[in-house]
């Protein structure tokens, strides 16, 4: 729960050298440290991922939303109003969640649970799991003796520590968490979740909890060394600061991603040559980093989905670089900032119904195993045009080209590769590094190229998705839309729908105003496209002219990158 902008929307929330690559000092021992943060998805969704997505992806962790009770409700920030520690939320009860956890285990996935322990409701009712609750009673939990010493609302004086961190955030009712009694209760919520599998935690609005209490709750836990991700935004001046948490485990460096918009959304990326505590952020053995989260897509903080190219290659910047422990927000669609999840938080299929699933886009997912291959590797090979243009090694493990501009990057790469085949992930088109580390190549504009060492080959299948495929075709057309529309394609064979627009592919504004799919065809099919356009009532408009045509090679993709809407 982040600091308010107001306090309507707070009420409704509830934000030197080149660096050396560290890894987060809270973190599980492992190989991989990226969370996939799949925000306000039921936990039969979340598995399903884990098993289909994340897991394949090589993704170390996947959040989830907080699980237990809270107040009713259709907006998504009622789950951080709990009104007990039964897990009986909409997302799902005790049993889906153990079945969760085991199932992302077995796909190699850690489990971080989003905990709410400041505060509990900031009215009166009856919770998700049936349980009847007021403001200062929660029957068998707490009464208002727990929450009595601070009864008022904390407001914008930031500057006094004992009112942010004794008071009530946006009226909710402040536990007094120097209370050995609730301290317990805290505790033992936690390590009912750690009896279900739970690998660590994501502590909701930790900054009005006194560092000392937090910790002392840790120690409380059947696993001490459990991960511990702690939400403490900075703010210049305010009187509790983020590095106070840092000896308790990591904490979310609200900074970093302040600093991405600025240098995505108008700035020059060559100045992210010492990005990191270079620019005085955290040490990145204690930084939790991000490009977006759920309250910062909203609140206009960071960049979100919305920034289509400044969005998707901030995304791929912060996987390339070693700076901190990454989380890929993956939410939905939103025009009413309040609004709660599609179809209650079910996930039928990505890139339906509203769900983004940012954390399939090929530019992201392919970035996941990037940063896994080139883990205590420095940076090397540093390289920027002075402007929107640069491209970066991770030693001889990884290589990284960004181009932000309006037009194409073409030119010989110098790397400390070794010498060979290899895949770039982003397009999924073969490169040739020569004995020499170099290699030429062209970048489009708003594209990345990226190179590991565990990815040599452009060969294999994949399904319908941005980039989750790397067989068949790969579209990409560049298309301006108003808003409620969307780009569709659609063709003479089966797999692109037999000319339905009813089963037509709709395409993703990952990078708009380019969008893109990918879809698996056999090899050597020859076929007709076209694309169209459907407007919120499903009015559909086709482009104009000839049909396209194309044929897939006898390996890879045929690239169809370069596509333009034809009025």
């Amino acid at each position: 729960m982040a600091r308010p902008l107001s306090a309507a929307l707070a009420l409704m929330a509830g934000v030197a050298a080149l660096v050396a690559p560290t890894t987060a000092q809270a973190s599980t021992p492992g190989e991989k440290d990226v969370t996939a943060v799949l925000f306000e998805w039921k936990f039969d969704s979340v598995a399903k991922a884990c098993k289909d997505s994340l897991g394949p992806a090589g993704y170390g962790y996947v959040q989830v939303s907080p699980p237990q009770e809270h107040i009713q409700g259709g907006q998504w920030w009622t789950s951080y109003q709990p009104v007990s520690y039964k897990i009986a939320g909409r997302l799902g009860d005790r049993t889906s969640f153990a079945n969760m956890v085991n199932t992302c285990h077995a796909a190699g996935v850690k489990v971080v649970a989003d905990s709410v322990i400041n505060h509990m409701s900031a009215g009166s009712g009856t919770g998700t799991g049936g349980s009847s609750y007021t403001k200062y009673n929660y029957p068998g939990l707490y009464s208002a003796a727990d929450m009595d010493d601070c009864t008022r609302v904390i407001g914008n004086n930031y500057g006094d520590r004992a009112n942010v961190q004794n008071c009530e955030l946006v009226g909710l009712a402040d536990l007094d968490t120097g209370e050995d009694y609730v301290r317990g209760r805290i505790a033992g919520y936690l390590n009912d979740l750690l009896s279900l599998g739970v690998d660590g935690f994501r502590i909701d609005a930790a900054k009005h909890i006194p560092a000392a209490d937090l910790a002392n709750i840790k120690s409380r836990l059947s696993n001490p060394n459990a991960y511990w991700k702690q939400e403490a935004i900075y703010g210049a001046g305010e009187a509790v600061s983020p590095d106070e948490y840092s000896g308790t485990g990591d904490v979310q460096e609200f900074r970093y991603a302040r600093s991405l918009k600025h240098a995505f959304g108008g700035g020059k990326l060559a100045s992210l040559k010492n990005f990191g505590e270079g620019w005085g952020f955290m040490s990145s053995s204690k930084a939790a980093v991000f490009v977006d989260n759920h309250d910062t897509e909203r609140n206009g903080e960071t960049l979100n989905y919305k920034n289509g190219a400044d969005y998707t290659l901030a995304s791929v910047f912060m996987l390339a670089w070693p700076y901190g422990s990454p989380d890929v927000h993956s939410g939905y669609e939103w025009s009413d900032k309040d609004a709660g999840p599609p179809n209650g938080g079910a996930v039928n299929t990505c890139y339906s119904d509203g769900w983004k699933c940012q954390h399939a886009w090929r530019e992201i997912s392919s970035m996941v195993g990037f940063r896994n291959t080139a883990r205590g590797q420095g940076v090397t090979d540093w390289w920027d045009n002075g402007g929107n243009q640069i491209a970066f090694g991770r030693g001889a493990k990884a290589y990284v080209a960004i181009n932000h501009e309006s037009s194409s990057l073409t030119r010989t790469f110098h790397t400390s590769l070794p010498a060979g085949d290899y895949c770039d992930i982003q397009s999924g088109r073969g490169v040739t590094v020569n004995g020499s580390g170099q290699f030429t190549a062209t970048v489009a504009a708003n594209t990345a190229l990226a190179l590991q060492a565990n990815a040599r080959t452009c060969t294999g299948g994949g399904n319908q998705g941005p980039g989750t495929g790397t067989t068949g075709a790969s579209f990409g057309i560049n298309a301006t839309t108003q808003p409620g529309q969307n780009i569709y394609v659609t063709g003479n064979k089966s797999a692109l729908g037999d000319w339905n627009p009813s089963s037509a592919l709709k395409l993703d504004p990952a990078t708009y105003p380019v969008w893109k799919l990918d879809v698996t065809l056999p090899a050597g099919t020859s076929f007709e496209y076209k694309y169209l356009r459907k407007d919120a009532s499903g009015s559909v408009t086709w482009e104009s002219g000839a049909n396209r045509t194309a044929t897939v090679p006898s390996s890879g993709v045929v690239a169809l990158t370069n596509d333009v809407w034809r009025d």
